[in-house]
């Protein structure tokens, strides 16, 4: 039985850090000029809008950010905060313009840079999230995430050799106590090894994914297909199983878990997994993953009676 085995690509590295903020511990004087009590308030509404992007309120800290904005037009950072806000957001075309205006402010903010880049990314503008992360690398060129998003971004123009080096670039730059962001990188080193067909370099990479961070379920399906692949169908069904654990929404889990089955000859625990994977597309209205996995259960049943009958 022939079937699609996909990999996960893992998400990009939303940047987390945030402008830092210095505030004056000294109260402004009654008379104070009303340009310098304006920057004070800006800063205050902005240290609440950092409160707001830290605490996942990104609604209340674009608001936030918007009044920091209002008072001084020209706060840099409150344009690189709301652009990070909006790309949790997914509004990805307005992360753009915010990025934009913290670019105009101060040609080398490199936060800029690389959110507008993932922006980019995310918009499928893969060319221009290159250039993006390239400007941030000539601004800071031991900052290790850069080199890993336009690894990424390169091996969705698949050019995998080329993103492979932008990855180990990026691992030779992170701190070792970093260990969910290697796995990261780990897991997508795998996946541009896979796209060149050297699957045991592949699933050496999703191993140490998963030795650094046993709790993503990424790296345990991408190393589910490559053993599968392999023809190593029982560690394909460890795999799988790992990861319809940590996440049982993974249709696709549940679909490779019942061709390994299957191709095992446990047809009744292949059948079980292919019906809750075509449930599960049914219920999330994927017609035409729904109708595959039916055609699958439809196969498998098929040969259950033609071996009922020769016996």
């Amino acid at each position: 039985m022939n079937h699609s085995l996909k990999l996960i690509r893992t998400q990009l590295i939303v940047v987390a850090l945030l402008f830092c903020l210095l505030f004056s511990l000294i109260i402004p004087i009654a008379n104070a000029d009303s340009l310098v009590n304006g920057e004070i308030n800006a800063k205050e509404i902005m240290k609440l809008g950092v409160e707001k992007l830290q605490n996942m309120d990104y609604s209340g800290a674009i608001g936030r950010f918007s009044q920091a904005i209002e008072i001084n037009p020209q706060y840099s950072a409150a344009y690189s905060n709301r652009c990070l806000a909006f790309l949790n957001l997914q509004q990805y075309q307005n992360a753009v313009s915010d990025c934009n205006q913290a670019i105009n402010l101060t040609p080398n903010n490199i936060e800029a840079y690389i959110n507008r880049g993932i922006a980019y990314y995310r918009q499928n503008n893969y060319l221009a999230a290159m250039e993006d992360n390239n400007r941030a690398i000539a601004l800071k060129p031991n900052d290790f995430r850069a080199y890993y998003n336009r690894g990424v971004a390169i091996a969705s123009l698949e050019k995998h050799q080329e993103a492979i080096s932008d990855y180990h670039l990026a691992l030779s730059l992170i701190p070792a106590t970093q260990n969910s962001l290697i796995a990261d990188i780990y897991n997508d080193l795998g996946l541009a090894k896979f796209h060149l067909n050297n699957i045991k370099s592949a699933t050496d990479n999703f191993t140490l994914a998963i030795r650094l961070n046993p709790q993503d379920s990424r790296a345990y399906f991408n190393r589910g297909c490559t053993v599968g692949k392999n023809g190593d169908n029982f560690g394909a069904i460890r795999d799988f199983s790992n990861t319809v654990h940590l996440n049982p929404s993974n249709t696709q889990a549940y679909v490779n878990r019942g061709i390994a089955y299957h191709r095992l000859g446990y047809e009744q625990a292949a059948i079980s997994d292919l019906q809750t994977a075509a449930t599960q597309f049914g219920q999330q209205r994927q017609q035409i993953p729904y109708q595959k996995t039916i055609d699958l259960i439809k196969a498998v049943q098929k040969q259950i009676s033609a071996i009922a009958q020769t016996g």
